[in-house]
């Protein structure tokens, strides 16, 4: 009997063993794995660097030569055109002397005749007479040599230093970018990009995020500032987006290298109005809604109970009109027509002047008020009290609701289990346009 339960021990710890090696065996086929698709970026990004300095230089080269010789060409022409302006005045003072010279070589032709064929009276006079019509003493005035143009090139021999210098600083290799992406976070129609600072010695004075759809090869921007974070919006849900963030350096001009691309889908579709709401007027992908001038108040709600736990939910202030006491937005358990605000039971919701409203009684704590460009968001999570979650005497939800810098947090009492809210808003005035997401 005492061999059958070490037989069976041994049996045990063997097949223990075996399975052992076998996670061990899986494990290192994962690392290898890892090592792998390590060694595949690094070749692929090393390929693609070759190829961006190539085509850089190349281009670099081809725009330089052409530049230096639009510009001997320019100052060959000019060259040109100033020798052609200095030289005309001496080419009329030419023909002037040409011409002197030629009319002297005349009179004394005609001089040595008057001479040669006597002293007739009327052939002296006629031919001292012509001499003093010519104005034999007049002679033309021929500039000295300081007063014409003597033309000269003005290089700056320091200009091949200074190229030197540039360009054997130009351009730079780098093993990683300064920035990466950390998180990306499925929302509803969108995604939502962190990034963060990769190197502590670098201090980023704007960010530019891009996307590619598919891994078509073709990235778009999507954002461009100092925020660390952005929503993606309008994206189709179950298709694969690719991410990059680079950053351009304080007091520089140029970006950075991209961040490692990072791919993520949404499998959310995009929150929406209901349509047919008199009083309001809706974008084309139903997400954003204008009060407009109907004389109609009421609350637009979501199409679809669309808000759950866990997730967040954003209102973003496109545009602002004059406000009301009725004004709100915020989420409620119940579409409930007829009613002019979110301040009411069953609803939490927050007023463009900030007071926050539970069930339709205003906290005491107040949010900063919600102007054009600002963002209110929601976040809520189930919090169980109780033996079941479908006992409704415990059914409560923790509320966040953060606007600006500053956020409130309370628990909200129902009196049923609700998986799903809807959303809405409500507008005294015209002129208030609100993106939710």
């Amino acid at each position: 009997m005492m061999e059958i339960e070490i037989q069976a021990d041994l049996l045990k710890e063997a097949t223990e063993s075996i399975e052992a090696a076998k996670n061990y065996k899986d494990e290192l086929e994962q690392r290898l794995q890892g090592l792998n698709q390590a060694r595949k970026q690094i070749n692929g990004s090393a390929v693609q660097a070759r190829s961006s300095l190539q085509h850089h230089f190349s281009e670099l080269k081809e725009t330089v030569i052409r530049l230096l010789d639009e510009r001997s060409a320019s100052l060959l022409q000019e060259v040109n055109k100033m020798e052609e302006e200095s030289i005309r005045p001496l080419d009329d003072c030419q023909k002037l002397i040409e011409h002197g010279v030629n009319t002297a070589e005349e009179l004394l032709r005609e001089g040595e005749i008057a001479i040669l064929g006597g002293t007739a009276e009327e052939k002296l006079g006629n031919f001292t007479k012509k001499a003093l019509q010519i104005q034999l003493d007049s002679l033309p005035e021929v500039p000295s040599l300081v007063e014409v143009a003597c033309l000269s090139a003005q290089l700056d021999n320091s200009f091949l230093g200074f190229v030197k210098e540039r360009i054997a600083t130009h351009g730079a290799v780098a093993s990683r970018a300064p920035v990466q992406i950390e998180e990306l976070t499925e929302r509803p129609g969108g995604i939502l990009v962190r990034w963060c600072k990769d190197d502590d010695d670098f201090v980023p004075q704007e960010y530019r995020l891009q996307l590619c759809k598919n891994s078509a090869g073709h990235f778009e921007d999507a954002y461009s500032g100092a925020d660390t974070e952005f929503v993606v919006l309008h994206v189709d849900p179950n298709v694969c987006y690719t991410f990059r963030v680079c950053a351009r350096g304080e007091g520089r001009r140029e970006w950075s290298p991209w961040s490692v691309p990072q791919a993520a889908i949404t499998t959310l579709s995009a929150h929406e109005w209901i349509t047919g709401c008199e009083g309001f007027s809706l974008s084309s992908r139903r997400d954003m809604a204008l009060r407009n001038n109907s004389p109609t108040c009421g609350v637009l709600y979501s199409k679809e109970p669309t808000y759950t736990s866990g997730q967040t939910l954003t209102f973003r202030m496109e545009a602002a009109g004059m406000p009301d006491k009725r004004d709100s937005i915020g989420v409620c358990v119940e579409a409930q027509n007829g009613c002019d605000s979110l301040q009411r039971d069953k609803a939490v919701c927050i007023s463009p002047n900030g007071a926050v409203f539970v069930n339709g009684k205003e906290m005491t704590n107040q949010l900063p008020c919600v102007s054009t460009g600002a963002s209110v968001t929601f976040d809520m999570d189930v919090v169980n009290f109780g033996s079941t979650f479908n006992d409704a005497s415990c059914f409560k939800l923790r509320v966040i609701i953060s606007s600006g810098n500053r956020e409130v947090v309370f628990d909200w009492l129902l009196d049923q289990p609700c998986e799903a809210l809807y959303f809405g808003c409500s507008f005294v005035y015209p002129g208030w346009k609100v993106l939710v997401f």
